[in-house]
């Protein structure tokens, strides 16, 4: 055997062994960031989704447990994670002015705005409305 193949045939060089854990520690740190990053959105979006079951709760209870009243209702979930606040104000949407009105219902508009933050410290907000009907007083 020649002097050069016996090179070629003994192994790596030291720079082929730190080019290729150059390389891959490159793969595992672009790996690692893009598992953290999917994971903090999926937790973001958890988050989002139970403020939404807070939303639509505060609006469905609006009207049937109490009567329809204008004014501002405030108040946080058992864990004290979410603040809602719920508003109701009498809405003159679709009625014509110049008539009177001989209706004993009224139309009311129900905000209700959820607010909470991030494990990293955003404040977030979400904010859902809708219309009921309730008697005129």
């Amino acid at each position: 055997m020649t002097r050069r193949a016996r090179r070629t045939a003994a192994g790596f060089t030291l720079i082929e062994v730190v080019v290729a854990f150059v390389l891959l520690s490159l793969i595992l740190a672009t790996s690692f960031e893009i598992f953290s990053g999917g994971m903090r959105r999926a937790g973001d979006l958890d988050e989002r989704a139970r403020a939404l079951a807070v939303a639509q709760s505060q609006l469905a209870s609006a009207g049937t447990e109490v009567l329809f009243a204008e004014g501002e209702t405030r108040g946080e979930t058992e864990d004290r994670h979410f603040r809602w606040t719920t508003t109701i104000t009498r809405s003159e949407e679709g009625t014509d002015p110049s008539r009177p009105v001989t209706s004993p219902y009224s139309l009311y508009r129900v905000d209700v705005k959820v607010e909470w933050r991030t494990a990293d410290g955003r404040d977030q907000v979400l904010s859902l409305a809708t219309l009921g009907l309730g008697s005129r007083t």
